[in-house]
C-alpha cells in the first residue's frame, strides 16, 4: 500500500515538474541567426551627399578646407604624363633582415600607375565659351557693413557713463536680438550681472540705463515688445514734429493696442471719440513705423545676401540651353610632389619601416585627393542631370516666363526621370538657384502639387495661388473677402477646391484673415 502511494506521489511530482519546465521554457530567451538586407552609406557617400548640397557661394570655402587638410590636392589643370615618368607596376616592399613585419595595409603592392597623370580631359573641366558665366577665379563680392551690436557699442561711447553703468549697458546691448528687441526681463539682466560678472545692481539701475539705450539709433531699439517699440518711435517723432495724427496714434497704441491689432476700429472711435478722418491719419502714421528696427542694421549673412546662380538657362532659338556655373567645376589636380615621392621610393634601395609608413601616408592622401576630384565631377553630373530634367518638365516656363505655364511637378517625377533617389533631388532643389531671362529662381520654386479643374485637367497649385492673390488684391478693403467667398469665386472659375485648402494657400501667401485685412 505504501509503495503504491509513493508511486502516485512521484507521478504527481513528475507532472508538476513537467508543467513548470514548460512555463520556464516559454519564458526563456532564445538565440538564433537571422538574415537581413540593409543599405548603409559609406563615409565617402555621406561626404558626397554633403558636398552635393553645398551652394555655389560656399563651394570655394569647402575647396579651401579640403586643400588645407589634404596637401596632395592642388588647384590647377592636370598635366599630361611624360614617358620618363612611367615606373614599374609593382614596388618592392620587402623589409631588410631584423626589421619588423610590414604593416597590414602595405601587403598590397603600390601601383604607381593608379596615381599617375590622366591624359584624358575630364568632362567637368569642359566649358562653353558662348554662354555668359561668372569668372571662376574672381572673388564673390560681400558687403562691408557693421552689425547692429557694433553700431550700438559705438553710440555707447558717446554717453558719459560711469564704470558700473557701462557694464550694465554692455550687458543690455549683448542681450538685444537681431530684430532689435530686448527679450530678457529686467530681473533676469540683474541676475546675469550678478552670477556671470559678480556685479550687484538693482532693477531701477538697469531700467535707467535701458532708457538711455532706447534713445539710440535706429529708433525703437531695445524695446521689450512691439507695442513699446512703436511707442518709442512715435514719441521721438512727436518731439521732432507736433502733429495731431501722431498724438492720436500714440493714444491708440498706448491705451487700445489690443483693439488696434484686432482691427476693431469701431471700438477705438467710440472710446477715444474720434472721427474717421483723424483715425485714418493716425493709422497712416502707424504704418510708417518699423516693427523690426534691428533688421535693417543687423549683421548680414554673406551666403544669403548675394545669390550666386548654379545654372544659367537661356532661350537659344526656341530651345532652352543649360550651362553650369563654372564655379561648380574647379580645376583640381593631384600634387606632383606627392607623385614624385612615390617614384623616389620605387627608385630607392633602402626600404625600411619608416619609409613604408611614409608611403602609406602618401597613398592615403593621393587616394583622398583623387576621390575628392571624382566627387566634384559626380556633383557636377548630378546637378546637370537634375536641372536638365526640370527644364524638360517645365519647358513652357523657361521659354515664356509665364508662371501660369508651370506644370505640376513633385520630387518623385524628377527622381524617376533621372534614376536618382528622391533625397538627392531634394538636396539639389533646396540649395541651388538658376538664372533665366526672367529672373533667378530657387529650384524648389518649380515644384508644386496638382489640382484638378472641372474639366479634369490638372493644374499647378502655383496657378491657383496666383489667382487667389489677385482676388485678394482686388477686393474691397472696407469689406474684405472671407475664405468662404474666396472658395466660391475659385470654384466659379472651375477649380475644385475646398475651403480649408483656400485657408492653407492664403497662409502660405502670408495673407491674414479678412478681419485683419480690413481698412478704413
Amino acid at each position: 500500500m505504501t509503495s503504491v502511494l509513493n508511486g502516485a506521489f512521484c507521478f504527481v511530482n513528475l507532472q508538476l515538474n513537467s508543467h513548470s519546465t514548460r512555463e520556464v521554457l516559454a519564458m526563456a530567451l532564445y538565440q538564433g541567426l537571422q538574415q537581413k538586407l540593409q543599405q548603409k552609406l559609406s563615409p565617402q557617400q555621406i561626404q558626397l551627399m554633403k558636398l552635393l548640397q553645398v551652394p555655389t557661394a560656399l563651394l570655394e570655402e569647402r575647396l579651401k578646407e579640403e586643400i588645407e587638410e589634404n596637401p596632395a590636392l592642388e588647384i590647377g589643370e592636370e598635366k599630361a604624363a611624360a614617358p620618363e615618368d612611367e615606373v614599374s607596376d609593382e614596388l618592392d616592399l620587402d623589409l631588410p633582415e631584423g626589421e619588423d613585419e610590414p604593416m597590414d595595409d602595405m601587403d598590397d603592392p603600390v601601383q604607381y600607375e593608379d596615381y599617375g597623370d590622366d591624359d584624358d580631359i575630364a568632362e567637368y573641366k569642359l566649358k562653353d565659351d558662348h554662354v555668359p558665366e561668372l569668372e571662376g577665379s574672381g572673388s564673390i563680392p560681400h558687403p562691408v557693413s557693421s552689425g547692429l551690436h557694433e553700431m550700438l557699442a559705438e553710440q555707447l561711447g558717446l554717453l558719459n557713463l560711469d564704470a558700473l553703468e557701462e557694464k550694465i549697458a554692455e550687458q543690455l546691448i549683448g542681450s538685444i536680438d537681431d530684430d532689435g528687441y530686448l527679450r530678457r526681463d529686467t530681473n533676469a539682466v540683474v541676475d546675469d550681472l550678478a552670477f556671470k560678472q559678480n556685479i550687484i545692481v538693482t532693477a531701477d539701475q538697469v531700467e535707467h540705463v535701458l532708457g538711455l539705450i532706447q534713445q539710440f539709433d535706429p529708433s525703437g531699439i531695445a524695446a521689450r515688445d512691439v507695442r513699446e517699440c512703436l511707442i518709442i518711435q512715435l514719441r521721438r517723432k512727436i518731439k521732432a514734429r507736433q502733429s495731431l495724427g501722431l498724438k492720436t496714434a500714440l493714444r491708440i497704441l498706448d491705451f487700445h493696442f489690443d483693439e488696434f491689432t484686432k482691427r476693431h476700429f469701431d471700438k477705438i472711435i467710440r472710446s477715444l471719440e474720434l472721427d474717421e478722418d483723424l483715425l485714418k491719419d493716425a493709422m497712416q502714421e502707424i504704418r510708417k513705423l518699423n516693427p523690426r528696427p534691428g533688421a535693417q542694421a543687423g549683421s548680414i549673412n554673406k551666403a544669403e545676401q548675394y545669390i550666386i546662380p548654379d545654372f544659367f538657362v537661356y532661350n537659344n532659338n526656341g530651345e532652352p540651353e543649360l550651362t553650369l556655373n563654372q564655379r561648380n567645376a574647379p580645376d583640381l589636380r593631384v600634387s606632383d610632389e606627392y607623385r614624385d615621392m612615390l617614384k623616389d621610393y620605387e627608385k630607392g634601395s633602402k626600404k625600411d619601416k619608416r619609409q613604408k609608413e611614409a608611403v602609406v601616408f602618401i597613398r592615403q592622401k593621393i587616394d583622398a585627393a583623387k576621390w575628392f576630384i571624382d566627387a566634384i565631377k559626380q556633383r557636377q553630373q548630378t546637378l546637370l542631370l537634375t536641372m536638365q530634367a526640370i527644364i524638360e518638365h517645365q519647358r513652357s516656363f523657361f521659354l515664356s516666363g509665364d508662371e501660369n505655364s508651370l506644370r505640376p511637378m513633385i520630387l518623385k517625377d524628377i527622381a524617376e526621370k533621372t534614376k536618382l533617389d528622391i533625397s538627392t533631388i531634394s538636396r539639389v532643389a533646396n540649395s541651388k538657384f538658376v538664372q533665366t531671362e526672367f529672373g533667378s529662381f530657387r529650384l524648389k520654386y518649380f515644384f508644386s502639387e496638382s489640382l484638378s479643374t472641372e474639366s479634369g485637367e490638372e493644374v499647378s497649385t502655383k496657378e491657383v495661388k496666383n489667382i487667389l492673390h489677385e482676388l485678394i488684391m482686388m477686393e474691397d478693403k472696407r469689406n474684405p473677402l472671407g475664405d468662404d467667398s474666396l472658395t466660391e469665386m475659385l470654384q466659379a472659375k472651375g477649380y475644385n477646391i475646398a475651403r480649408r485648402t483656400v485657408a492653407k494657400y492664403r497662409e502660405l501667401l502670408n495673407v491674414p484673415v479678412a478681419r485683419l485685412r480690413k481698412e478704413l
